[in-house]
């Protein structure tokens, strides 16, 4: 048989095993999509009768991932380190007075009553000057996060309502590193744990 006619033949499995071979990864990453996709679509597009949100969704959605600054320390600091677990998030000044102690202390209380879920949530407070926070501030918060950030980078990534303040809003960015709630200011924790239990709740990520 002509040499032609066998190319002919070996080539045809070859390319059938290629075709199969892509079937499959595509259904392997369809299988590792469908938690995510699931859980966004059960909290934004399924929503049984009279079920509100506190916070306000963030329409579009607003990736975060390319936020960075620099922490207390000196450290680079990237909020893609944090993929994977949801975050309460807000933006002050470095002295952090009264209206930025309250804050810290609402997404400290919603964090602790999440319960067993609570490592699936960090907190990040986002400096926008030179200042530091007093040390008794900082004590009372273990395990926040806290960097800072150019004033234009706040003003870029955070959306904000007509006249309301960068550091007037507590949000919730998601486990893919999506800006995706904000909270009213003066935010009531237990109105905002209801919003980031539904979440949890939803999510098979984070």
């Amino acid at each position: 048989m002509p040499s032609g006619n066998n190319e002919t033949l070996t080539e045809e499995p070859r390319d059938a095993r290629r075709s199969r071979g892509r079937r499959k990864l595509l259904a392997v990453l369809a299988v590792c999509a469908a938690p995510v996709i699931a859980s966004y679509l059960t909290y934004y597009l399924v929503k049984p009768s009279g079920r509100t949100n506190y916070g306000t969704l963030i329409d579009p959605q607003r990736d975060l991932t390319g936020l960075q600054g620099t922490e207390l320390d000196g450290g680079r600091f990237e909020l893609s380190s944090l993929k994977g677990r949801w975050v309460l998030l807000t933006v002050d000044s470095g002295n952090c007075e009264k209206a930025c102690q309250d804050k810290l202390y609402a997404i400290r209380q919603v964090r602790l009553t999440t319960g067993k879920d609570r490592e699936r949530v960090e907190r990040v407070l986002l400096l926008t000057d030179s200042g530091v926070p007093a040390d008794p501030v900082l004590e009372g918060h273990e395990g926040l996060k806290v960097a800072r950030i150019p004033p234009e980078a706040g003003k870029r990534f955070f959306p904000l309502p007509a006249g309301s303040p960068l550091s007037g809003h507590i949000y919730i960015v998601d486990p893919l590193g999506n800006l995706m709630m904000r909270f009213p200011m003066n935010a009531d924790p237990n109105r905002m744990k209801k919003d980031l239990a539904k979440l949890l709740r939803a999510s098979r990520v984070g």
